[in-house]
């Protein structure tokens, strides 16, 4: 099962939101809408979402302000963001981009070329998500073979200790919490308890612990799992 990309979609226009919503579920991604700037930066905060969709108009706190402080945080600098405003003269086009948007669309727009942008965007930010091989630290997956190799040796994995490391792969340092970890391994629609995430984590931190001696998988105490790309 592939990772599904988070879009946050800031945007106080309820039927917008709702058409967006539908569309982009529609395209395989994941949907977490704000319907206000201060309730924007509290979602991107929480969730890390993969690209976020910001309205200009926003109430509270504007797009343009949000904008500015999601590339002021560490956490969200690199995060790919997309203004979408029925502003569509030049100088509020320049001064969007200036902001740190890394594209801009006017409404009305069509849903089809929006969600091009986004996967073209996706693909920019995220490179390592459509290569064949993904390699960090001393392991190196090989996403056609379905092979994990540690330090020279293969480590043998179950299909869920597989799609658990290649997702932390694709994401490094970001911490998953264990709801995150259920929706993108196991689906949206699939029942697992919660407590089953830990298990597997143990038996993909064993797994890997056998041809080296750091623990990749970092645990970050009341927030969740992430893969530590940089060496101790």
């Amino acid at each position: 099962m592939t990772y599904k990309p988070l879009i946050l979609v800031a945007e106080d226009e309820k039927p917008i939101g709702t058409l967006l919503k539908y569309n982009l579920e529609q395209a395989d991604f994941r949907v977490v809408i704000a319907t206000d700037g201060q309730q924007a930066l509290k979602f991107a905060a929480q969730e890390k979402p993969d690209l976020v969709l910001l309205d200009w108009m926003l109430p509270i706190v504007t797009g343009i302000e949000v904008c500015r402080q999601l590339r002021a945080q560490t956490t969200t600098a690199l995060t790919p963001i997309i203004m979408v405003t029925a502003r569509g003269e030049e100088a509020e086009r320049i001064r969007g981009l200036d902001t740190g948007a890394d594209d801009y669309v006017v409404k009305p727009f069509s849903p089809a070329e929006l969600i091009a942008r986004i996967k073209a965007l996706l693909r920019r930010s995220q490179p390592e998500a459509s290569l064949e091989k993904i390699t960090l630290r001393d392991v190196e997956m090989d996403l056609t073979a379905h092979k994990v190799i540690r330090a020279g040796s293969e480590v043998h994995l179950g299909p869920t200790e597989f799609k658990l490391l290649r997702h932390f792969m694709q994401n490094p340092e970001k911490v998953f919490a264990r709801e995150d970890l259920l929706k993108a391994v196991w689906g949206e629609n699939i029942y697992v308890e919660i407590r089953t995430v830990d298990v597997h984590i143990r038996r993909l931190r064993s797994a890997l612990h056998e041809f080296g001696s750091d623990d990749l998988i970092r645990t970050v105490r009341s927030a969740g799992y992430a893969f530590n790309a940089n060496a101790n």
